[in-house]
């Protein structure tokens, strides 16, 4: 692995991810089901089906088309707020991208950008039991091994384990948005399932760096 990442490393990215969700999607409507629909899992499906079509579609050529292209496909699958807000994650990030292989700085970027995508259209903050609790670490985590000079899988390992630090983390917290605020403390000791799905996405985006990383090593 160099210090970018290609369009093709970015569809194996969006695929691994697609692969995590449909792995834990009964235990995504599980946890939807303590306070909400339950069908949590069945719209992670969908965003994976999207994710997907995207990654085969012609006119995904370089990355910012293919994460736009992500973008506009989730944003149309029927799943409420969550579809919408994971929609305007892959677009926001898109908006970020250029059509050049981008450096670790260049990823983090982009992630940011899906981040700052996502706040414009939510008033949930971190704290609140939603995505971003599990999001906004993430993506701090690529700025701060950006920073640092440190290649781009080990960068994704970290926002890994900080989604997945933040999505646990949400076990302890009361929901304050959608139907989950109504049952106030009953919703403690269920992780929320956005989050959930965010560290999902991250596992999946950092298990495919990492294997293209072993594949490389093992060619040399």
């Amino acid at each position: 692995m160099t210090d970018r990442i290609t369009t093709s490393d970015l569809k194996q990215m969006l695929l691994h991810a697609a692969q995590c969700l449909r792995r834990q999607a009964g235990e995504l409507s599980r946890l939807d089901s303590v306070a909400g629909d339950g069908d949590h899992g069945t719209t992670m499906m969908r965003v994976a089906d999207q994710l997907e079509a995207a990654v085969t579609d012609p006119a995904s050529q370089n990355p910012a088309a293919l994460l736009q292209n992500c973008g506009w496909k989730v944003l149309n699958v029927d799943g409420g707020a969550s579809s919408a807000l994971f929609g305007t994650f892959f677009k926001g990030m898109g908006e970020g991208a250029g059509e050049s292989d981008p450096d670790c700085e260049a990823v983090a970027a982009i992630f940011a950008s899906g981040l700052n995508a996502i706040l414009k259209q939510t008033p949930a903050r971190a704290g609140d039991k939603t995505m971003i609790d599990a999001l906004e670490p993430a993506v701090a985590a690529v700025g701060r091994t950006a920073a640092a000079g440190d290649p781009i899988p080990l960068a994704l390992e970290a926002a890994a384990a900080a989604a997945l630090k933040g999505a646990d983390a949400t076990k302890n917290l009361v929901a304050r948005y959608g139907r989950a605020k109504f049952l106030g403390e009953k919703t403690i000791g269920h992780a929320d399932a956005g989050a959930t799905s965010v560290a999902l996405i991250f596992q999946g985006f950092s298990e495919a760096l990492m294997a293209r990383r072993e594949i490389n090593h093992g060619r040399q």
